[in-house]
């Protein structure tokens, strides 16, 4: 796409957000409301479920699905290593204990095979109660799901989908966020569909637990506002942001053909030079990320700077590693791939309104 035509895009798709914040200034209606309710029944048709339940955060959205599935003390709930902090910050917050799983090396997604290892683990040698497993859908490419939901149905585990990175993304033609038991995603800015704010949402065909949630997300409502039947969170998605998004969400598709394009791109360039992000045939990513492996990787960092191209390390530590877990040290077996993955991951500039002229400049400088 030529630069103009970048521009064009994007001024048009600013003009119809400011249009629609000036909307709900005019309205006074600033907290859920009708746009959000809107936006909840697009969102689950884009998704293919039959509910969407919209609240502040990604990292609120998994909390609440813990409390739906009633996961608590003494539950165990595995998570990837190698994710960012919120995956696992979630099940501490809910006083459960995350056991932390390796990645595979070629898409950074949990690992099914260390997963059941993990799961023997914790039967055989400790006091935990397998309960659950939060797969995280990493720089936008889904999980393995179709083993996973094998793997958590035999077990009789609960499947969540982080789907932060993820939205948009597809296997096989499902929707990311559509998988496991409930699936959660966030709309922050640096997101593949972003607010401008913090937001999140989750997503359900239960409708006992989309109903439940409804009631968390506002403080453990009942049939009216003063009415509290169970301790919930104050966690709605303002309406302001949901206006954003509604606009954002009916370009999303040119989007991610736009990004589709890139990592093509970045792929035919960059071939035999790094090691390249693995997306197998039936899965489509929404690249959330474009991150490469190198051994060199500080130097590279170094030399991009150095040509002003941004970059960023996700993640530079593992969860096993984070102070936070210390306590915790003792439960956890080694995860040896996302410890390496700490020190070669890079991303790069990776977002729809990228130049070709950009994206070769990145190629050629590596």
């Amino acid at each position: 796409m030529q630069l103009r035509d970048l521009h064009r895009q994007y001024e048009a798709m600013k003009a119809e957000i400011d249009a629609a914040l000036l909307g709900v200034a005019a309205s006074g209606s600033f907290i859920l409301g009708d746009v959000v309710a809107g936006l909840e029944r697009q969102l689950a048709d884009y998704v293919g479920v039959k509910h969407c339940v919209t609240c502040a955060s990604c990292t609120d959205a998994l909390r609440m699905a813990l409390m739906v599935l009633g996961i608590g003390p003494g539950d165990a709930v595995f998570v990837p290593d190698f994710t960012f902090f919120a995956s696992a910050e979630a099940v501490a917050s809910q006083g459960a204990t995350p056991i932390f799983v390796d990645v595979c090396e070629d898409d950074f997604n949990i690992d099914v095979d260390d997963l059941s290892e993990k799961i023997a683990h914790v039967k055989n040698h400790t006091d935990l109660r397998p309960a659950a497993v939060i797969a995280v859908d990493l720089f936008g490419q889904p999980a393995d799901f179709t083993d996973l939901e094998l793997l958590c149905k035999g077990l009789n585990l609960h499947l969540i989908e982080d789907g932060a990175q993820g939205f948009g993304g597809s296997i096989g033609g499902r929707k990311a966020c559509s998988f496991g038991d409930i699936g959660t995603t966030s709309f922050f800015p640096a997101k593949p569909l972003g607010c401008y704010g913090d937001g999140g949402a989750l997503f359900t065909d239960n409708d006992d637990w989309a109903a439940l949630l409804r009631s968390l997300r506002a403080h453990g409502r009942g049939s009216e506002k003063y009415d509290n039947i169970r301790i919930g969170l104050n966690s709605r998605l303002d309406t302001i942001q949901a206006a954003v998004l509604q606009v954002k969400l009916k370009h999303f598709d040119d989007e991610l053909k736009a990004v589709q394009h890139i990592a093509d791109k970045y792929n035919n360039l960059l071939r035999g030079k790094v090691t390249l992000p693995v997306v197998p045939p039936a899965v489509t990513s929404s690249y959330a990320q474009y991150t490469i492996q190198t051994d060199s990787r500080d130097a590279l960092q170094a030399r991009l700077k150095a040509a002003g191209i941004p970059s960023a390390v996700y993640y530079p530590r593992t969860m096993s590693q984070q102070a936070a877990f210390a306590s915790i040290a003792s439960l956890q077996q080694p995860c040896p791939v996302a410890e390496r993955l700490t020190q070669t991951v890079l991303s790069l500039p990776m977002h729809p309104y990228l130049t070709e002229q950009e994206i070769e400049l990145v190629a050629e400088t590596i």
